[in-house]
């Protein structure tokens, strides 16, 4: 069971900024620096390659008592067993997904405006991921930037939890948290940098908890 806290500090894989780095040991770093939840995100990989990730993913999140949640494979989320499933707006749809995991994964969809906040919501989104917040090059599919307005927007419209996503720093993660989301999805912020575990833990100052 999701709870809002768990969204707080939220990474997303991308093997694009690890280099020769292993995987392992930089997802076990994150965590010790304050990583509240793990989503593997890869958009590039094949899926067997996808697969072994969320299982090396699966043990550590296990051990360390985080969600594990899945970027749109719902078919890999399953075999998994991971904790939840995030979906975009040109995935397979929110009801169908539940209708194929019934009551096995917490479901988050992503928004970039309040009617698709509003749609998600009312479809049984567990949270939201809203963006891009700031332009970002870490999505190439982020569409225009929404800004701390748009986001604020889409936190007053709904009850459910907001993360919110995109271009997302040291320099702009309080604001963020000011707009009245749960807490911010990072990438580039903790996998870019040379020290995970202090880029984690100095994200999750800024933040709060």
């Amino acid at each position: 069971m999701m709870k809002r806290r768990d969204l707080l500090l939220y990474l997303c894989t991308d093997q694009g900024y690890l280099g020769s780095r292993n995987f392992a040991e930089i997802m076990e770093e994150a965590i010790a620096g304050g990583v509240t939840m793990l989503q593997i995100r890869e958009k590039n990989a094949c899926t067997r390659e996808f697969f072994e990730m969320a299982c090396i993913a699966r043990n550590i999140t296990k051990a360390r008592r985080i969600p594990l949640v899945i970027n749109d494979r719902l078919d890999v989320a399953l075999a998994v067993e991971a904790d939840g499933l995030h979906i975009g707006q040109s995935d397979l749809p929110l009801q169908a997904a539940r209708k194929i995991a019934g009551g096995k994964l917490f479901i988050g969809v992503s928004a970039g405006t309040v009617e698709d906040a509003l749609a998600a919501e009312k479809d049984g989104a567990d949270y939201l991921g809203a963006g891009a917040v700031f332009p970002t090059g870490s999505k190439d599919d982020a569409g225009s930037a929404i800004g701390l307005e748009g986001l604020s927007r889409i936190c007053a419209a709904v009850k459910i939890p907001v993360v919110g996503i995109g271009g997302i720093g040291l320099a702009n993660a309080a604001d963020v948290m000011k707009s009245g989301a749960a807490g911010i999805a990072v990438i580039s912020a903790i996998l870019a940098q040379k020290d995970i575990k202090a880029a984690s833990e100095t994200l999750r100052a800024q933040i709060g908890g």
